[in-house]
């Protein structure tokens, strides 16, 4: 494992800062900085905690650093199905079943699937059931010639996006995992390079559009978060919820979602 002082220097530099914007950031001197970075100084564990938090690093990564410094960690990490996270995984149904008949999912840091609402499934007719096994990649799905690539009608745009926002999270994470997907995804068939994408200046936000349902469908999306998580797993959650971003595709998800409930009613 690396020294405290070595991880420490990578996560200010993967924020853009120097040893004096950190110093300043921190309420501590540069000199400091230096010494705890170089391994002159020994930091404390609430000074490595201090640090981090002024580096946003992850609760994950935090605990690293608490290791590698000697100290133990102090952010439990269970799974979600643990009784302890009973709480965060009712909060995270109520919250999936809430924005139905939208579709909406909740992925892992690695955007794995963990959960998803009844309305998902119309938007994964026709997808390989090979990419539904699990683990199951949201953005595997989303981009291979197997997935939902070949039936969105704005492929180019819509890869774009997603490789861009793939791309950005790689880099802040310092994710070896992140960064491995995000090569795998951009050798995908599917149009121009990520750099190539310019919106449109009406464009409010980059629209998914989507044959399903027998219809061409148009959607919005939104990334929701567990902002005051102090235990990793839940603060590694997100939500992406998918809003009708017309009349005519919410009218498709009020029938489907009707007929669900026709066949099979919701509990």
């Amino acid at each position: 494992m690396s020294s405290v002082g070595t991880m420490l220097r990578d996560w200010r530099q993967r924020r853009r800062l120097s040893q004096l914007g950190l110093a300043l950031g921190a309420g501590v001197s540069a000199r400091h900085i230096s010494f705890v970075e170089t391994g002159r100084s020994r930091p404390s564990a609430e000074m490595v905690l201090h640090l981090a938090d002024r580096l946003d690093v992850p609760l994950r990564e935090r605990n690293r650093l608490l290791l590698a410094a000697g100290y133990a960690p102090v952010f439990a990490q269970n799974d979600l199905d643990d009784p302890q996270m009973g709480p965060a995984r009712a909060a995270l149904d109520a919250i999936l079943r809430g924005h139905e008949p939208n579709p909406a999912l909740a992925v892992d840091r690695h955007w794995g699937m963990v959960a998803a609402n009844r309305a998902l499934p119309l938007l994964l007719e026709g997808v390989d059931p090979a990419l539904l096994e699990p683990p199951v990649n949201v953005l595997r799905v989303a981009l291979h010639p197997d997935g939902l690539a070949p039936r969105i009608l704005n492929l180019a745009e819509w890869r774009a996006h997603l490789l861009e926002r793939l791309g950005r999270q790689a880099v802040s994470s310092g994710d070896p995992a992140l960064a491995t997907l995000y090569d795998e995804l951009a050798a995908y068939p599917g149009g121009r390079s990520p750099a190539a994408h310019a919106p449109e200046p009406s464009e409010l936000a980059v629209t998914l559009r989507i044959r399903a349902a027998g219809a061409d469908l148009a959607f919005i999306s939104t990334i929701t978060s567990f902002g005051t998580a102090t235990e990793v797993t839940l603060s590694e959650l997100a939500i992406e919820s998918f809003f009708p971003a017309d009349a005519a595709t919410a009218e498709v998800l009020r029938r489907a979602a009707a007929e669900a409930d026709r066949l099979i009613p919701a509990s």
